[in-house]
């Protein structure tokens, strides 16, 4: 399914089809696994297309058509994990080009760029406003990159990316947006002007807690050229077989997010208030400060609730460690929510930041951009809301 026809479909549609049709040789409706490190050649060089799998392999081909389809790109190509994704877009650059990037990112991203990347030569410069003034008063002469997380991880900003995209071009600069958060289900960043799409599929697009992925997405061909070639050069790629689990997740994708979303309004009104909460963010609350943006840019708030404990007042007043042990205890009382890395799953999650994917934040860098030991984030699953609920309110009891 190419061409005129596959931009005829609707997106639903497309999850379910395209890359994924019929086997031509056995007319099988799911196309086989090729789980083949190497391929027949008739003469030296004469093949049918594929020669070795690091550089192609059948099955990965049909994920990255996907991809591609429902990100409205040109080109996809996909990776052993979200991190190796990132890489290849970082590896695009040369040593002195600035890289600009808002604050607020998962803190592997700032990992990659402050002990890695740095090492190499790249600028890596971190802004704490999310508005687009902040950007352009960041973006300069070396700057070759802006990369955003649209909403972030863990606080859940909205960056208006059609203004940051125009603020990077007019730099010279191309943006790089992580939209692991919202899906392409929720928001399409290359329609609004981004030139990189970057995907941990090991979330929302494998769905179901069984596959470790990563994606790039690009505006162009011309784009996907180098990173092609990093992606064969480098050789972070991934298996057939985890290609499969992510194209199987891919045909659900439309119907989950809709559950994620609905259950994670409901957690977040349902917490609203609540006397040992400083703050509940999710960003189709209308107390966000970005509501009005993601309303406009995004068609759902997402499956991420991200929770603040309050401080509790004690002889001296109110205590540094009231919310941080406060959270803890509800970590270790949820029994439907499960304590556990990552995100994006059917079944719901709760993640401490600042102790698991944020901890290579050094603390006081971490808790200026408000990443503290009381916060929380949620990642709500399809479950049965009612049962969610009553799981975090008796948590909360005993925190």
């Amino acid at each position: 399914m190419r061409g005129e026809k596959q931009k005829a479909l609707r997106f639903a549609t497309r999850a379910i089809h395209v890359g994924q049709e019929p086997d031509p040789a056995t007319g099988a409706t799911v196309p086989p696994i090729h789980p083949t490190s190497t391929y027949t050649q008739e003469s030296p060089g004469k093949h049918k297309g594929y020669e070795y799998s690091r550089s192609s392999n059948p099955t990965r081909v049909g994920l990255e058509r996907c991809l591609a389809s429902l990100e409205g790109g040109a080109r996809g190509a996909a990776f052993a994990s979200g991190s190796a994704a990132t890489a290849a877009v970082f590896a695009t650059l040369s040593p002195g080009d600035k890289v600009v990037a808002f604050s607020d990112v998962y803190g592997g991203t700032f990992r990659m760029l402050k002990r890695v990347f740095e090492g190499f030569g790249l600028i890596p410069s971190f802004i704490d406003d999310p508005g687009p003034t902040a950007f352009a008063n960041a973006v300069d002469g070396k700057t070759k990159l802006v990369w955003i997380e649209s909403p972030t991880n863990p606080l859940l900003r909205v960056l208006d990316m059609a203004a940051i995209a125009k603020i990077a071009h007019q730099g010279g600069a191309k943006l790089s947006v992580d939209n692991t958060f919202a899906t392409p289900v929720l928001q399409l960043p290359i329609a609004l002007g981004a030139d990189y799409v970057v995907h941990s599929t090991t979330k929302y697009i494998g769905g179901h807690s069984d596959v470790i992925g990563g994606a790039v997405i690009t505006k162009d061909d011309a784009l996907m050229e180098r990173v092609a070639f990093l992606q064969n050069a480098l050789g972070g790629v991934p298996g057939p077989f985890d290609c499969f689990l992510q194209q199987r997740g891919i045909k659900t994708l439309a119907i989950r997010m809709e559950r994620h979303c609905a259950n994670a309004l409901a957690v977040a009104k349902h917490l609203q208030g609540h006397p040992k909460l400083a703050k509940v963010i999710y960003p189709f609350l209308e107390d966000h400060p970005d509501y009005t943006l993601a309303k406009r840019q995004m068609c759902g708030g997402g499956g991420i609730v991200t929770i603040v404990f309050r401080r509790a007042a004690g002889p001296r007043g109110p205590s540094d460690e009231s919310d941080r042990a406060a959270a803890l205890r509800f970590c270790e009382s949820v029994k439907v929510f499960s304590l556990a890395e990552s995100l994006g799953g059917v079944e719901s999650l709760v993640n401490h930041p600042a102790i698991m994917t944020h901890a290579s934040i050094p603390k006081e860098i971490r808790e200026s951009r408000g990443v503290t030991d009381g916060l929380l984030r949620l990642s709500v699953g399809i479950e049965d809301v009612q049962d969610l609920l009553a799981d975090l309110d008796q948590a909360l009891e005993k925190a």
